[in-house]
Order: structure tokens, then sequence, then C-alpha cells
């Protein structure tokens, strides 16, 4: 192996000599690669590239232009002496140095002779080298080295390339090493956070919020936005949990405190705020869904149930031999048929419906207006306002901002008309669905079950920091509109009840129990009126009360109830008057019947009255005309004198704030109606009995077969006379059962009737029938007629009376007219009478005067009246002991006394009431 030596460099040498000696050598080593080791190929040795480049520059080292340049700017501040003794000294310089080098060359001349020789040397040997082709040439040298470079290029090249990637690992490993705690941030956060640590991860958060970071550095940056990204989601969880329904509000209080410290970009109160009010709402339209799938799901049953029963009626007709099929396809029918959602299982549901929607109003707006008032009163969330930073600025400000108060941007009034909002949708929802509940179970408990949650949901909010006043004032509004809309529809299903209980009239009269001791003898109809009208005021009553107390809160609702009132005292009245149409229309009805089944009877031959049957009646209903005619009387006269006094005083407390001058002109004007009514059915039934008094006259006069102009001695009264009383006695039955309260005026009707037909019937046969009445048929007409008015003393009216002093002035006249015509006519044969002797001389003597025939008369009356009242003294009793003495009028009390005692006719002092002359008889007839 070749020794590698090291050229002796000989320090004597020139300095440019060397540095251009430096620079050949240099040069010709410069294809070499750095760190290789350069082979002398005279065996003088290896001189490495790093060597020679020390050599050149120390052989090359010269002031440089910037020394240059500050020794000039140091110079043009110098005074000339220095100047001039620094030149000297740089001279003096320059000839050592100058020395010097002379020395050193004389010294070390031996040495550059020897390298320049040796120089010479490898020149020539290089040059023979270049020379010969054969030779080992720096070319070929070259070529085979740049083979030898690149191979190993190609096998160290990954290691430098890695070498510097480990570099840059190195110089990223460095920074990461003092940033450490800034790169760990994210999962640190990130922990902390899965660990619920939400304290330590804000504060985390704010530490690298802190740090100031160098701009140049991008992955600092980018770890910055790593984090706010974390802390971004961290936010979206936050805001998502408040959403929670079962949160509790301390952790509502924690969450919006973070959020605070974090600097949210939204107000995280009023999204809290926000999403409890939505919550509400939704919970509120959930309500509703909900509802109307379970109307849904029950009208679908009730749909299968209905065509389950068309399908088996549809069997059971098929199931009939020859029957025909005349359902047709009752399934089709069924399904095309829409369900009406009415009754009882709906109105059910719809009740469940307002009290689960009630029940989310006072669940959650108490407690969501607290956390409201609690925001801007500045007690919510308090440590939020505690800053991490103890420096005086920020507790400063934390200060200032608690005692704003101000959580949010928003304002209470915001949120006050957030919850009217959601009262309003409330509101709407409640009258919807109580304007669905059906008429017909109105005094179920369904609607003022509904009324008594809107009263509990106003209560409710009426507590402390429970509802804003406007929510409060809105709820009662409801409470009072949703009262009067059931005290309306109270009022008119108790008007169409009326209505309904009027068409279903039994004819049944009730016990004396029953209609409380009255003495009207009464169907259960008016009965079924008063339970009616009693179980609808009660209701009213009820919801007046409550409405008298929510009215004093309010002027609105004071005015409501106003309006309210006058509509209940209006309907009340109403209901009465409806009523009292009914009835009229029943007796309307039962009196055109009558007319009908009368001409029927006419027009057949039958002119004889018929009992009347029916074979769609309840057992023990009045099936006579006239007695259902007396019970509509008795029905009208309860109404009038009991009914309507006992619950008006009841329930006119309802509307009491009317003075009592109204009040009794309310009462008045009813009682006033009710007899107008009486007045209309009364006149149907007189009329009635007038016609059935007329015929027993026209029988009595007429069809008995009497001739009054050559009648027999008097002995009595007649059969026919006790036949007509008869009528009048059944009448007397009939009202005392029916309508006993009107029987002195049925009774006094009928008695002037009985006069006025007496009168009407010789007015019409006075030429015909009745144009003559001998002595003896006055006689006996004056005594029947004395007879007829003893009886009925009780019932006479003064117009009676006064109709049966015309009677009888007629009478007298035409007896005294038939008289006279007998004794010019003396060839007229009569049969001679036991007591016409005597005026059978009279009439040959002269004509008979009135006196005598009065005096005739009344002697009569006095022989026979007493004997004929005691024979049939049954049908005077009826009239006389039919009322206890004590509450029967004065008239009836005399004529009871004279028909005990001593007889004295009414009509005894006629004689002297009468002149001797041709007397004047007032024949006007006054009903």
């Amino acid at each position: 192996m070749r020794e590698t030596r090291t050229v002796p460099v000989a320090p004597k040498i020139e300095r440019k000599a060397s540095a251009a000696l430096g620079r050949n050598v240099l040069n010709s080593l410069q294809s070499f690669p750095r760190g290789m080791e350069c082979i002398d190929p005279l065996g003088l040795g290896i001189i490495d590239n790093r060597s020679l480049r020390l050599i050149t520059d120390k052989l090359e080292s010269s002031p440089s232009k910037a020394d240059r340049e500050s020794v000039d700017s140091n110079l043009r501040d110098t005074a000339a002496a220095d100047l001039e003794a620094g030149a000297h000294a740089l001279k003096s310089d320059l000839q050592g140095r100058t020395l010097q080098r002379k020395q050193l060359v004389k010294e070390n001349f031996d040495c550059f002779v020897s390298c320049k020789t040796t120089i010479d040397d490898i020149e020539s040997k290089l040059k023979r080298i270049e020379d010969d082709p054969e030779g080992s040439g720096t070319s070929h040298l070259f070529n085979i080295i740049q083979g030898v470079s690149l191979q190993a290029n190609r096998a160290f090249e990954p290691l430098f390339e890695r070498q510097a990637q480990a570099e840059k690992i190195r110089s990223v490993q460095g920074m990461l090493q003092r940033f450490r705690t800034l790169f760990n941030l994210p999962s640190t956060i990130r922990g902390s956070i899965s660990k619920g640590e939400y304290d330590l991860a804000v504060r985390e958060y704010r530490k690298a919020k802190s740090i100031a970071l160098p701009s140049h550095v991008g992955i600092l940056k980018r770890v910055l936005e790593e984090v706010e990204k974390v802390m971004h989601e961290f936010k979206g969880m936050l805001y998502k949990s408040m959403e929670d329904p079962q949160i509790d509000l301390t952790e509502v209080e924690n969450i919006v405190r973070l959020l605070l410290e974090l600097e949210p970009e939204s107000d995280p109160v009023w999204h809290y705020l926000n999403t409890q009010n939505q919550r509400i709402r939704g919970l509120l339209e959930k309500c509703y869904i909900d509802h109307e799938a379970r109307m849904e799901t029950l009208q679908n049953e009730k749909r299968e149930r209905a065509l389950s029963d068309a399908k088996w009626r549809k069997i059971q007709f098929q199931s009939n031999d020859g029957f025909p099929n005349t359902l047709g396809d009752v399934d089709v029918l069924v399904e095309s048929h829409p369900m009406d959602v009415i009754g009882e299982e709906f109105d059910a549901l719809r009740g469940k419906y307002i009290r689960r929607l009630t029940a989310v109003l006072i669940h959650h707006i108490p407690a969501f207006w607290k956390v409201a008032l609690s925001v801007f009163s500045g007690k919510f969330a308090k440590s939020s306002q505690v800053s991490a930073d103890v420096n005086v600025n920020a507790n400063a400000k934390s200060d200032e901002k608690v005692t704003d108060g101000k959580y949010s941007s928003h304002s209470i009034d915001e949120v006050a008309g957030m919850i009217r909002n959601t009262i309003s949708t409330y509101e709407v929802k409640i009258q919807n669905t109580f304007h669905n509940f059906e008429d017909s179970n109105i005094l179920c408990s369904y609607m003022s079950d509904a009324i008594k949650e809107i009263f509990k949901a106003s209560q409710t909010f009426e507590a402390k920091e429970s509802a804003p006043p406007v929510a409060v004032a809105a709820l009662r509004m409801l409470y009072s509109e949703i009262t009067k809309i059931y005290i309306l529809r109270l009022c008119s299903w108790m008007r169409s009840c009326t209505e309904d209980i009027s068409k279903t009239e039994t004819w049944i009269p009730v016990s004396i129990l029953e209609r409380n001791r009255s003495p009207y003898t009464i169907s259960s109809l008016p009965l079924a009126f008063r339970s009616i009208l009693a179980s609808t005021m009660d209701h009213i009553n009820l919801m007046i009360q409550s409405l008298r107390s929510e009215a004093s809160k309010s002027e609105d609702i004071y005015l409501l109830l106003k309006e309210t009132q006058e509509s209940i005292r209006l309907a009340f009245l109403n209901c009465f008057l409806d009523f009292a149409g009914h009835l009229e229309g029943i007796a309307n009805q039962v009196s055109q019947t009558r007319a009908g089944r009368e001409d029927s009877l006419i027009q057949n031959g039958y002119s004889h009255e018929t009992p009347e049957e029916s074979t769609d009646v309840f057992p023990g209903s009045v099936v006579n005309s006239y007695q259902k005619l007396l019970m509509v009387l008795s029905n009208i006269g309860y109404c009038k004198d009991e009914l309507s006094y006992a619950m008006y005083n009841k329930y006119k407390h309802i509307w009491k704030s009317r003075g009592r001058t109204e009040d009794d002109t309310d009462i008045r004007d009813l009682v006033m109606s009710f007899s107008g009514l009486e007045e209309k059915v009364l006149e149907h039934y007189t009329t009635s009995k007038a016609s059935v008094i007329r015929n027993a006259i026209v029988n009595y006069l007429l069809d008995s077969g009497i001739n009054w102009g050559g009648l027999p001695a008097v002995k009595g009264v007649r059969d026919a006379a006790v036949e007509l009383l008869h009528t009048l006695v059944a009448v007397h039955a009939e009202v005392f059962a029916g309508a006993k309260p009107l029987l002195d005026k049925t009774l006094g009707v009928l008695v002037e009737a009985l006069i006025d037909t007496f009168l009407s019937i010789f007015s019409e046969q006075e030429n015909k029938d009745l144009k003559s009445l001998d002595a003896n048929g006055f006689c006996q007409l004056m005594l029947e007629l004395e007879y007829f008015e003893t009886i009925l003393n009780p019932y006479f009216t003064p117009d009676a009376r006064e109709s049966l002093k015309s009677l009888q002035g007629v009478l007298l006249e035409k007896a005294i007219e038939s008289v006279s015509e007998f004794v010019e006519n003396t060839g007229h044969a009569r049969k001679s009478t036991r007591v016409g002797e005597d005026a059978l001389g009279d009439e040959r003597q002269g004509a008979v005067s009135p006196d005598d025939l009065i005096a005739l008369a009344q002697q009569y009356s006095s022989d026979l009246l007493q004997t004929e009242l005691e024979r049939t003294r049954v049908n005077a009793a009826c009239f006389m002991e039919s009322t206890p003495l004590d509450t029967v009028p004065e008239s009836a009390k005399a004529a009871y006394a004279s028909f005990k005692g001593p007889l004295d006719s009414p009509t005894r002092g006629y004689r002297s009431q009468q002149s001797i002359g041709s007397p004047v008889y007032n024949q006007n007839r006054r009903r």
C-alpha cells in the first residue's frame, strides 16, 4: 500500500506565488469529490481537498472591501498630523516588512527552488500521463470515479434523504417540546369534556386563547383551529343539552354559565327560553295529534260496529224465507256514510283532551316564567360572571354585568309575548274543542269539567311568579268566554228540551204528593219542565258565581258578566213563554181533534156524545178531550200561580242587579201571559161545553114532547130539568177533578152560557115551537129557573143574574101575550086544571095581569121548590159540598145557608121589582 505524505509548505515563500501555486493545484484536483483523498501519481503523498482549501484561503487572505471602507471612514475624521504620523509609521512598517520578506526569501531560497522543481516534475509527469492514451489519465480516472460516484449516490441517496428528514424531525421535535402544552390542548379538552369536567375544559381553552403565538408558525394556527373546532362542538353539545325536557334548572344555570364564559355567537339564555317555549307548543301540538288519533280510532271502531250490526241484520233478513232483501249492499252503505263524531264517548275524549292541554300549561308555564324572571332580575347563573382572570379590570367588568343583570340581549316583555302566543294557541284549541261538545250531554260533567280545568289553570297562573300578567288576563278572559258559551248553550238546551218534552204529553195525572199538594190536577209535563229548568238554572248559578269572582278583577269580564246575566234572564222568561206556547199548541190540537170528531159524528148521523178511546195510550191516562183541556188548564194554572213564582224567586238572584221594579214587571208580565193563555184555553173548554149545554136545553125545551101553550098544572120540577142540571153536574165533577181552582170561573161562565142559551133559543123559537106559553107553562119554567138559580147560586155572576132577569121578563111577556090571545079566541079548547079554573074564570072576565102571573109562579115556588130540592139533594149537594165553607165565595155560603134553613128564593122579591103596568125588560146579554 502506497504511503501518503503531506506536501511540506515553506512558510517563507512569496504569498502571490504560493497563491498561484495553490490555485493550480486546486484546479487540477477540482474534479475529485469532497472528502475523497487525492493520490499523488508521483508517489509524493496524498493531499486532501480540505488542506488545499485552507492553504489557498490563507494565501489569498487580504483586506476586504468592507475593511477598506471602514478605514476610509475612519481617516476622514483624523487630523492631518495624525495622518502624517500614521503615514510615517506605515512607511517605517513597510520598510520593515520589506526587509523581513527579503530576509525570508534569503533564508528559504532552497526550499522555494525545491518546491518549484517538484512542481515542475509533477506537471511534466501529468502531461505525459495525459498524453498517453493507454495510461491512467485523469479523464479515464474521472470517468471511473464518476461511475463510482453515481453508484454511491444511488446507494446513499435515501440515507441522505432520511438524514435530512431526521434533521427536520429533530427540529420539529424541539418545537413540539417547546409548545407541547399547546399541541396537547385539543386532546386535553376532549378528555375533559368526555369526563364531564366542563370547567376544566373551559379553563384550558381560556388559557390557550391567552397565549401569544408567532404569526409565521402555521402549525400553531392549525392547533388553535382544532381547539376552536372542539370548543364549537362542545358549545353545540351544551346548546343541545338545554333542549332536554328533563334537565334540571341548576344544570341549566351551569350550562349558561359555561356558554357565557365561552363567548357564544348566540344568546344562550334566549336559546333556552326559545327552546322551552317551542317545547311547550310542541307538547300542545302533540296533545292535538294524539286527540285526533284517538277520535279517528273511536270513529273506526264505531264504523266497524255499525258494519257488523248491518251485516247481522242482513243475515237475519235473509234467513227469513220469502222475505225480500230490502237492505241492499249494506257494506257499501255503511262505508260510504260518514260517521258522526257525536256521543258520550267522543265527548269524553274531548274532555280528556282539554284536561291534557291544561296540564301542559300548568306544569310548564310557571317554571318557564320563573326562569325568565330569574334571568332578567340578575339571579340566574351569577357564577358565570366570575372571571378566571383575577385582574382588577376583569373583576370590575364582571361586577358591572352582575349589577345590570343583562344575561340576555332581549327583554322580559318579549318572553311575556312569547307566553301570550302560546296561550293563544291553547285558546284556539280549547274553543274549537268546546264548540264540538254535544248539547245532549250538556248536563254531564264533560263541559263543566273543562271549565274547571281552565279555571284551575287561571288560578295557577295567578300565583306569585307563575305567569306574566298578560297571560293571566288572557286565561281569565278565556275562562269567562267559555263560561258564557256554556251558559248560553245551557239556555239554548233548556229551551230545546222544553220543546222536546212538550211533544211527549202522556196525559197521566200525577199524584198529589208529586205536585206538592197543589190543587191543580196536572200532568207530568210541568214537572218535567220544572226539572229541566231547575237542573239548568242550578248549573248556570254555579257558573255565574265563579264568573262574579272573576268580574271583580277585570272590567272586560264585568261587562261580559252583565251581558250574560241579561241573556240568562231573557232565556229564563222566554223558556216559560215557550212552554206556554207549547201548552197552547196542545190545547189547540185537542180542540181541533174534538171538533173533527164531532163533525164526523154529525155527518154519520150521530149527534150524541160518545166516549173517546184510543189504543195508543198509557195506562191511567186521560182520553176524553174535555179532560185533556182541563189538564192543559191545570198545567197553565200551575205554571201561572205556583211554578213561575217559585222558580223566579229562586233564581232571580242570578240577575239580581236589576231593580225590584223591573223584577216585579218581569213576573207580572209572565203571569199575564199565562193568564191570557188560560183565558184562551178556558174559552175552548167552555165553548165546547156550551155546545153540550145548548143541546141539553134544546132537549129540555123543544124535544121533550111538551106543548108550552097547553101545559098541565105544575106538579114539580120535571125530569128534563134534572137532566139539564146533570149536564152542569158532570161539568162540575169534571172541572173539580181536573182543574179545581178554575171551578168557580168555569161554572160561572157556563151558568152565563146557560141563561144566554135560554134567551137565544127563546129568541129563535119565538115564532115556532115557543110561540105560545100559557100560565102553567110560565109557572113551570119559572119554578125550574128558580130551581137552577138556587142550586147554582154560588156560580151566578152579576151578568148571569142580569141575564136571568131578562129571561124571566121574556117569559112573562110571552105568557101575557099568549093568555091575551087565548082570551080573544074563545073557541079555543083547553083542558081544565086544578089551578087553571080560577085562571079560566079570569080569562073569561078579561086579560090576566102580570102581577097575577107572578103571584101564581111564586105560589108554586113556595109550595114545591123546597120539596124538589130535597128530592134532588144529591144534585144540589155536589155544588154546595164540593168546597169547604171557609174557602167558598160569600155567595156560595149564602146559598148553602138558604138550602139548610128556610128557603128564601132570590126571586122572592121579583114582584116588588116590577111595575104594575106593562113591564120593560132588558134583554141585552153580556158575557
